[in-house]
């Protein structure tokens, strides 16, 4: 039998499911992020033509297990945005390339009720990859991020995921001394592009991967 707490959140998640999916997303519930990577070999991979496929910055992607099946497997071509090997301007020049991959991956920093994908980025080449270029997009996110309304999104946002992500990346930023965003002018600010997916356009083109664990920043 389900806890309250259980029934909760399955609730939580199918409303979430169902706005989405209104708003021209296909959208997937996961238990698990082992499970959302699953739900992209079995699933999602069989219904489009994928030869390269790149991602930008997301711990959840990590936690599915989906990087390394592609990392794995020699059919796809992976564009490699995060080798702490390879120099700055040769990654950056890969993050250009992603923008044409078949298929992206990324994490969001919030989702609205009603269906709404909300981020905020440093670079832009997470949510560029979003907004256009790759003919797919497939979001991971746990349900810790899913909240009422686009105020509460962006204070989510502010007060949290971009200041332990500043800590995350070791920026040189106030946030990371203090742990409150400081609307700072440093050349390392992270926070320096909002993207608001109230769509998707066209539809199916981004799918969305709830999982039913608190994940992420």
């Amino acid at each position: 039998m389900q806890t309250p707490t259980q029934k909760f959140w399955d609730l939580r998640l199918q409303s979430c499911q169902a706005a989405l999916e209104k708003n021209n997303f296909e959208a997937f519930i996961a238990p698990t992020p082992v499970a959302a990577g699953q739900i992209v070999i079995d699933q999602i991979l069989p219904q489009i033509d994928v030869k390269s496929v790149s991602w930008g910055d997301s711990l959840t992607l990590h936690e599915s297990g989906i990087l390394k099946f592609f990392k794995g497997n020699p059919a796809f071509g992976l564009i490699e945005t995060f080798d702490e090997q390879v120099p700055r301007a040769e990654i950056i020049e890969r993050r250009r390339k992603a923008l044409l991959s078949d298929l992206f991956f990324s994490g969001t920093n919030a989702v609205v009720e009603s269906g709404v994908l909300v981020n905020l980025d440093m670079v832009g080449n997470r949510v560029g990859g979003m907004v256009f270029g790759p003919k797919w997009v497939v979001i991971m996110v746990g349900r810790n991020k899913i909240v009422s309304d686009l105020e509460q999104a962006m204070e989510r946002i502010k007060s949290l995921a971009a200041p332990a992500n500043a800590i995350r990346h070791e920026q040189k930023t106030p946030c990371v001394k203090t742990a409150y965003c400081m609307d700072c002018s440093s050349p390392a600010r992270i926070c320096n592009v909002w993207t608001i997916h109230e769509k998707s356009y066209p539809k199916g083109r981004i799918k969305v991967i709830l999982i039913n664990q608190d994940l992420g920043l």
